[in-house]
């Protein structure tokens, strides 16, 4: 018989279901250790995720097992889980929103290691409050990546515009820039390409647009497609599924050339958030217009 254990008023079936394997002398990770993370983490990733749909990446039998990503609730979901109507090029469907720790936890019971969030919240699906680079290594090592996160930070600053960075659990980092909603997805994302089209120009050994790893070489990919509507980004704090539970994790841009983008993990993120203040702390009230910066990038543009 499956056993049950109680965290945050919901009951975790199987909580001793290996959702990580052990690796190295660090023990297996539990469906219930994964609940109990996000119940103790709730806190700091609500305002990351309040307000907005999620897709959620469903792992039935572990990281080692097969996945799949799911956008409409399911119907047996209680009714506890908030959700938010969103249109789609399947017609019009209910999404997950995260609105409470329950919530996380109950996603953590239904094997949801990642909740990935949208770039725009509920009431202006139209127009990101969010804007995201990701830079994606072509080969090992973490040279060229810390580089070219480096320079995405560099132009942004010339252009104005304050923007953040963290880990992203993988292989590279995510820089965010935080948006007042006030356009929409065509018109940020093609923000986006012009800014690593000068990224680009000043640095053509190291970045590329080339999602195609055949032809990148041992570029880094500027990946700007999660600017559109319906894409999603891994938030802050989020589990990912790799080997030892890592966590994307918000850093200082003094600290990309230190801590690796798998460098925190499920075992360490507390420690961290022990010893020093959240880098992201506050994000929410740090939106910006693009006006003037995108002015500033056609004259570089020229």
């Amino acid at each position: 018989m499956s056993s049950e254990e109680t965290i945050v008023g919901v009951r975790i079936s199987r909580p001793e279901k290996e959702m990580y394997p052990a690796t190295g002398q660090a023990k297996a990770v539990t469906k219930a250790d994964v609940a109990r993370y996000y119940a103790d983490l709730t806190e700091r990733m609500l305002p990351h995720l309040r307000g907005r749909p999620i897709s959620m990446q469903r792992f039935p039998d572990g990281i080692e097992g097969s996945s799949f990503y799911e956008k409409k609730v399911p119907g047996h979901f209680p009714d506890f889980v908030a959700t938010t109507e969103v249109d789609t090029a399947d017609g019009s469907q209910r999404q997950v929103t995260i609105t409470d720790q329950r919530t996380l936890v109950y996603l953590a019971d239904q094997a949801c290691l990642t909740p990935h969030v949208w770039l725009s919240a509920a009431e202006h699906l139209d127009a990101p409050d969010q804007l995201i680079i990701d830079l994606d290594p072509s080969v090992p090592g973490l040279t060229a990546v810390r580089r070219a996160t480096t320079a995405v930070g560099e132009l942004l600053d010339e252009l104005g515009l304050t923007s953040f960075v963290k880990t992203t659990g993988s292989r590279g980092y995510h820089v965010l820039v935080p948006l007042r909603p006030e356009r929409n997805f065509d018109d940020v994302r093609r923000f986006a390409r012009s800014l690593a089209q000068v990224l680009i120009a000043r640095a053509p050994d190291l970045l590329t647009l080339e999602a195609r790893k055949n032809k990148r070489g041992e570029r880094v990919l500027v990946d700007i497609q999660r600017n559109a509507y319906g894409q999603t980004a891994v938030p802050p704090f989020a589990l990912r599924a790799r080997p030892g539970a890592p966590v994307a994790t918000p850093i200082g841009w003094d600290e990309v050339s230190r801590v690796a983008p798998d460098g925190h993990t499920i075992r360490s993120i507390k420690r961290r958030l022990a010893q020093i203040d959240d880098p992201w702390d506050g994000i929410g009230r740090r939106r910006q217009s693009l006006t003037k910066a995108d002015e500033r990038l056609r004259r570089l543009e020229r």
